[in-house]
């Protein structure tokens, strides 16, 4: 059973406050993330799903599958969304030095930017922390080499095998709101959630006239 609630509560916010959580904003915006790709089939069928909204997001990879699976990353760059470092093997930060951690981190770095050499594409230095775990000193690392640390603001949990995909929905709809960062994974693992969840949630939104927009500061 897990402790990390779905709403991230605003006291957590304040503790670390050069993380990004959300995008204060009164307009109807919501920031859609895919964490853990990029992964065969499941990453193009949320490229599709989103096209169908017009939608926008930001993917966070791991350098590990994207060297597995260029094509389907350069799929995400050809559809415009954003890209983010999630470290290259899905580290987890409470259990790693923060030298180690750095240096995994930079050789997805390496990955990413070897893979959009060739490409018009933007990067912004995005970092999402595997399992959310980060020590005080892993992330003042990154911030000094410039790096943006993206938290969330609601957590779909459609990655957690005790989460039913009416449940995973409802944790969305129920607490994502203007300015939200809301976190989904395109990995198989979560894939019978996510693949539910996400047209529901975009077709919920868009009624209410919400737009879903990537990552960009």
């Amino acid at each position: 059973m897990t402790l990390t609630p779905v709403k991230t509560p605003l006291v957590a916010k304040k503790m670390f406050p050069n993380y990004v959580w959300d995008i204060p904003t009164n307009d109807k915006v919501l920031y859609l993330t895919f964490d853990d790709g990029p992964t065969p089939e499941i990453t193009n069928w949320t490229l599709n799903t989103l096209k169908e909204y017009n939608a926008k997001a930001t993917f966070f990879c791991i350098g590990n599958n994207i060297e597995k699976h260029p094509e389907i990353f350069q799929n995400i760059l050809n559809e415009g969304h954003a890209i983010g470092n999630h470290t290259n093997n899905h580290i987890k930060g409470w259990k790693t030095k923060a030298k180690d951690y750095i240096e995994n981190t930079l050789e997805a770095e390496n990955i990413i930017t070897n893979q959009i050499q060739d490409s018009e594409f933007r990067v912004q230095n995005f970092f999402r922390p595997p399992y959310g775990q980060i020590t005080p000193k892993q992330g003042n690392k990154l911030l000094e080499l410039n790096y943006k640390i993206i938290m969330w603001d609601v957590l779909s949990f459609d990655w957690d095998k005790d989460v039913s995909k009416e449940t995973c929905l409802k944790n969305v709809t129920s607490n994502a709101t203007n300015g939200s960062i809301v976190v989904f994974h395109d990995s198989i693992k979560a894939s019978k959630n996510m693949q539910y969840a996400l047209p529901k949630v975009m077709a919920y939104y868009n009624e209410k006239g919400f737009v879903f927009k990537s990552l960009e500061f």
